[in-house]
């Protein structure tokens, strides 16, 4: 994304539209905003040029994604290996995120998987990456909202 990209309140409002429904047709999100299509499209290719929007995907529906098994799992990474575990982490593709973050931890993974044996296999795995340390996991139980 190219820095410094000033995004108005329409592009906010765009952005948000398509974060709800990312399918809708450029006269639907012209009419939501109270633009011309023309408008719509003329923003829309300046926020995926720009890198503002760096792709579309699919979100399943609810009953779907309460199959889906999700744990947190926190890392202690030796610092000299931190590279090599990241790149090892992205081969695994039940990982579907890494965040970098603050505290006695420093990285934090988001797994996803459909049983308890590939959860299982998937912890296993990142256990014996060269470089993790120590590792921390909690299974989500219920998501009470996703904004995502």
């Amino acid at each position: 994304m190219r820095r410094n990209v000033q995004l108005d309140d329409k592009d906010r409002q765009l952005l948000g539209l398509l974060r709800q429904d990312a399918r809708l047709s450029t006269a639907a999100l012209a009419r939501e905003l109270g633009v011309a299509r023309t408008t719509v499209v003329a923003r829309l290719k300046r926020l995926n040029q720009t890198g503002v929007i760096a792709g579309y995907t699919v979100r399943l529906n609810s009953e779907i994604r309460k199959r889906v098994l999700r744990v947190h799992t926190q890392l202690n990474i030796d610092v000299k290996r931190g590279d090599a575990v990241i790149d090892a982490l992205r081969k695994i593709s039940q990982v579907r995120a890494v965040f970098a973050i603050s505290g006695a931890m420093d990285c934090l993974a988001l797994i996803e998987a459909d049983t308890t044996d590939e959860i299982d296999r998937v912890l296993d795995a990142i256990g014996s990456i060269p470089g993790v340390e120590k590792t921390q996991s909690s299974l989500v139980l219920s998501v009470k909202f996703d904004r995502r």
